[in-house]
């Protein structure tokens, strides 16, 4: 099968045939993972924890609809005394398909940083979509292993989900430390820009992201 109408070599014409039938079967085993994800069987019934917001308190009861809830755990907050730019890079991916997701599930972001400071942050980086959430004060995240005994944070995603009879279950969670060996990929596809640096000839390299550039004005909603 070609992919364009360019003049190409039987060396590059081989070599792409090749590519693309191993990325069909890359394509069929992400379904097959996300068919098992989708199969994994009730998780424990969880505590009805207090977050913060800045506009008062709110329940787990009260933020988990009929619609499953996923949560993205932004590293901020305790020992981590400045946002996390990798975190801050998912989280303004996040923001710009916030409608799209909604049309399915809820979405939040969690962290453990003040509600005041995690708001100033929000506006700061434009982030108008996302229920922002804080959980300083509660087990949530060190139940879900974003936290550590000592305030060290971690980038997390987590799935919830009321059952028949209305309790509220934990789903899913992953983190980026999948192994000794994968430190920091667990979670890569929940964003583009690996994905778009690794169809590059140099691939993603050391590319890290940063907090001094994609910041809006002040005057941002959130």
């Amino acid at each position: 099968m070609r992919h364009t109408n360019l003049t190409e070599t039987d060396e590059y014409t081989k070599a792409r045939e090749e590519l693309r039938l191993a990325e069909i079967e890359l394509m069929r085993h992400r379904e097959r993972v996300a068919q098992q994800r989708r199969d994994l069987p009730p998780g424990p019934v969880l505590p009805d924890y207090v977050f913060r917001s800045g506009d008062g308190p709110v329940t787990f009861e009260e933020l988990v609809t009929d619609r499953p809830l996923i949560v993205y755990h932004l590293m901020y907050g305790k020992k981590q005394t400045t946002p996390c730019p990798m975190c801050t890079m998912w989280i303004d991916g996040f923001n710009g398909v916030a409608q799209h997701i909604a049309r399915n599930v809820d979405f939040a972001v969690v962290a453990a940083a003040e509600p005041d400071d995690l708001r100033r942050f929000g506006r700061e980086r434009g982030w108008d979509q996302l229920r922002l959430l804080s959980a300083g004060d509660s087990t949530f995240k060190l139940d879900l292993r974003s936290e550590d005994e000592e305030g060290n944070q971690d980038s997390t995603v987590s799935v919830f989900a009321r059952d028949a009879e209305g309790r509220i279950r934990h789903h899913y969670t992953a983190h980026p430390r999948m192994a000794e060996d994968i430190q920091e990929r667990g979670i890569d596809l929940l964003a583009p820009v690996w994905h778009l640096l690794d169809l590059s000839p140099a691939g993603r390299g050391d590319w890290y992201a940063g907090l001094d550039y994609g910041r809006l004005v002040s005057g941002s909603r959130t």
